[in-house]
Order: structure tokens, then sequence, then C-alpha cells
């Protein structure tokens, strides 16, 4: 069997087994739909979603050069992209991601969730082949090596904070695109495919980024997401519709908090007051916040724990740091699938109940981590917890921001809620680029120094322990929410 295959298989046969459970779900009494519909509503999520997850390899092979950035030293001879020079490169690139909301979530709702993936993918592909271009001329001795050689941070940081922006437009996009297609009681498995999606989008950033830097030269990293991103725009501009209408079906009754408003479309700032002052919109935020900083600590730095205290450890030839991408695909459909099935058919379609559940999961990890981190239990840790956080967060972001927002309003109620993921995403990149330990390498390209040991990472669980706490008190306030669909109006 082909090595690709091989390491491809697992996840095949899992989202075969996840796609037979999903379709055998009895259908919810008094939606039936046409078979044509049906099928049209694959079509159209599935490409959608796809480009959702290659924007994520295009987003997160920043962590994954970060260690063939060793091999390339600045005009002082250090490595061009030390544990502080990744924190502080991601910081920047998600506190923009962040901020975007602001912006794009009104224009989204203005100009429809096509447009929004279609500039997602567009802006992401550039910046990414930007990025690979100047690697290339690093490695190739081209004609910016010397200035990018002097200027990597800055540059680097730019580009990534442009990439994040155009990003920024994804989140908003899926969710603003399929909210017409869903009623609210269906929207849980959606919720469950959102997980599935990220899931996916985190296999190919790492396990796909890592077959590249084996078989190919390291500006491919981000030549290949950009090439792959050109590719699904090209599909979406063709195939995704924003409403069924769209696509030659009648629009269906909603049942969230926009279906009975037929009125005038409110201004931007006029929905931006209404959602603020929601309580329950705000609360998912800050529970979001919290789920940001959490699943960027997971997912970005065991990879670069495992890697630089490997002498003491030997986490690096382990079996989760060598299927780290694949093992967190798993742990995010299954965690996703979970979430998304038992909210709406053990709980009536209410996301509290489920996001309470995963984050006392988290909270359990946490603090098991503080006590096993420097053990070979911490890998399986992680992946314990990237279950619970990744199902959280397709309730939330994915799911509830259309309950809650209603179709009319979704982009900015993702785009707060997203923001606020990414806000606690930045605090995170700045936490723990001031408390961990500095990556040194030697004349020989040898990792030395304080990160080499164990003790000098305590700060890495200790810090993921109260946000895991403040998550799981205020998922419980919303245990109870539903949206009630009265004139445009959130509850």
């Amino acid at each position: 069997m082909p090595v690709w295959l091989n390491e491809l298989l697992p996840i095949l046969i899992l989202l075969a087994a996840v796609t037979v459970v999903i379709a055998r779900l009895p259908k919810v009494k008094g939606l039936e739909y046409s078979q044509a519909f049906r099928v049209r509503r694959v079509l159209n999520w599935v490409p959608l979603g796809l480009t959702y997850a290659f924007l994520y390899m295009g987003r997160y092979n920043l962590k994954v050069s970060q260690s063939a950035f060793g091999v390339i030293r600045d005009s002082a001879g250090e490595p061009m992209m030390t544990n502080t020079g990744f924190a502080t490169i991601f910081m920047v690139g998600t506190m923009v991601y962040g901020f975007s909301f602001v912006i794009n979530g009104p224009l989204t709702d203005r100009f429809g969730g096509k447009p929004a993936i279609l500039i997602a993918a567009i802006g992401a592909a550039l910046m990414n082949l930007l990025m690979g271009l100047g690697t290339w001329s690093m490695l190739n001795q081209g004609p910016a090596a010397a200035f990018m050689a002097d200027n990597f941070l800055v540059v680097f940081s730019v580009l990534y904070a442009l990439n994040m922006y155009s990003q920024s437009f994804g989140a908003v996009a899926i969710v603003k695109v399929n909210a017409p297609w869903f009623h609210v009681r269906e929207r849980g498995v959606i919720g469950a495919v959102f997980g599935i999606l990220i899931s996916l989008g985190v296999y190919f950033a790492f396990d796909w980024s890592e077959i590249i830097l084996r078989h190919l030269s390291m500006e491919w990293v981000f030549l290949m997401p950009a090439l792959i991103l050109l590719l699904f725009w090209l599909i979406d501009v063709f195939v995704v519709q924003g409403r069924p209408s769209l696509a030659g079906h009648p629009d269906i009754e909603l049942g969230d908090a926009t279906s009975d408003d037929k009125g005038p479309r409110k201004g931007a700032i006029e929905v931006f007051k209404m959602m603020l002052k929601n309580p329950i919109i705000m609360t998912i935020a800050c529970i979001e916040f919290c789920s940001g900083f959490l699943r960027q600590a997971i997912m970005q730095w065991y990879p670069s724990f495992a890697r630089q205290t490997n002498d003491a450890l030997g986490l690096l030839d382990g079996f989760v740091n060598r299927n780290w991408g694949m093992l967190l695909c798993c742990a995010g459909i299954l965690g996703g699938v979970v979430a998304g099935v038992i909210s709406d058919r053990v709980f009536q379609s209410r996301r509290g109940p489920v996001a309470g559940i995963l984050y006392g999961i988290m909270l359990v990890g946490a603090v098991l981590l503080i006590f096993a981190y420097s053990t070979s239990l911490v890998g399986y840790l992680a992946l314990y917890m990237s279950l619970a956080v990744i199902g959280v967060h397709g309730m939330l972001s994915g799911t509830a921001s259309m309950d809650f927002g209603g179709s009319k309003n979704a982009g900015i109620a993702v785009g707060i809620i997203d923001g606020f993921v990414y806000l606690g995403t930045g605090v995170m990149s700045l936490v723990y680029g001031l408390v961990l330990p500095t990556d040194q390498l030697d004349a020989s390209g040898q990792l030395v120094g304080p990160a080499t040991d164990p003790a000098n990472w305590l700060a890495w669980p200790i810090a993921m322990v109260p946000l895991a706490a403040i998550g799981f008190f205020l998922a419980l306030r919303v245990w109870n929410a539903k949206p009630k669909a009265k004139g445009g109006a959130t509850h």
C-alpha cells in the first residue's frame, strides 16, 4: 500500500463511519424535504466546507514550518523562528482575525456568504503564495534573501496578519451560507459537520504539511495550500449558493431568531448594539474566548513541547506525535459528532448542556495535565481535551451563532463569537510567548537550553486551568437557552 494511502486510510474509514451514522439518524418530525433539495444541499456545503478546511491548512502550516525554519539563520546567526518569534507572528495574526469581525460580519450580512468565502479563499491563497516565495528566496539566495533575513519577523507578521484577515471571512461565510439551508432543529448535526471540517483542516495543516516537508522543499508548505485554495475558489464560484431559492429550490422556514422578521434589514450598528446587549450572545462569546485560548494552547504548543523536550521525554517518535494531525482529526470528528447528535436528540436543540458537559471534560483534563504533562500520558490528555474543545467550538461558533443571530444577522453574530475565539487565541499567544522557555540551537543545529527541560514548561498546563473553569461556569449559565423568533429580536 502506498505510504500516502496508508496515512490517509484511517481518516477515510472514520469519515465513512460518521457519514453512515449521520445518514441513518431519524429525520426530524415536521421537516420533510424533497430528495432533490437534500442532494443540492449536500452539493452546496461540501465544497464550501472543504474550502473552509483548506483555509485551516493555510493557517496552521505556520506551526509546522517553525521547526523547518530552524535551518535558516537570520543576519545574527539565530534561527528564523524561535518559540518567541512564532508566538509573535501567531499573536499578530490572531488579533487581526479577532478584530476583523467588526468589518467582515456586517459585510457578509450585507453582500452574502458566497462573496465572503470567495474573498477568504483568494486572499489566503495570495498570502500563502507570498510566504512561500519569501521562503524560497531565503533557501535559494533569491533576490529578496538579504531583506528577508534582516526583516523576517516583520515581513511574516504582516503577511500572516493579511492571511488571517482574509481567513476571517471563512467562518462567517460558512455559517451565513448554511443558515438558510437548515432549520434550527437540525442544526446540531450541522454543528457536528462544522467540527468535522475543523478537524479535517487540522489534519491537512499538520499531517499533510509534514508530508510536504519530508518530500518537497519547505516553501511548498505555503505554496501547496495556495494552489488548493485557488482550485476551490473556482469550484465555489460555480457551485455554492447562499440560499435555496438561488439554486432553484423554495426557501425554507428556519425557526431561528429572525425567521419571523419580514421587515427591512437593520443597519450594522443597530444589529451590533442588539447583539452586544444580548446576554446569551455575549455569554457564548465569552465561552468561546476560553475555547480559543484552550484549543490553540493544545494544538499549537504540544508539538513544540514534544520536539523541544524530546531528549528528556522521548515523545518525538511516539504514536501521538507521529500521528498528531490524524489523531486531532479523529478526536475532533468524534467530539463534533457526539456533541451535535446529543444536542439535537437529547437536549431538544439546546447548545448549552453540551457545552457544559464538554467544558467539564476540559477542566478535568487541564487539572490532570498539570500532574502528567512530563509523562507519556501528555499526548493522550491533549487529544482528550481537543475532542471536547472542538465539540464546543462547533456547537457555539458553528451552530449557536445561527440560532441566536438568525439567518439575517448570522454574519455579525458569528463575527462577534468567532472574533472572541481568536482574541482568546491572541491572549494565549501573548501569555505563552512570555512564560514559556526560549528554544535555542547550538552550532550543529541541536536544541539546547531551558526549553529542553520539561520542568520549565509547567506554565503550559497551569495557564489552561482558569480558562477551563471560567468556560465551564459560563456554559452552565446558558444551559436552558433556546432562540425565540420575535421579529428579529434574540432571546
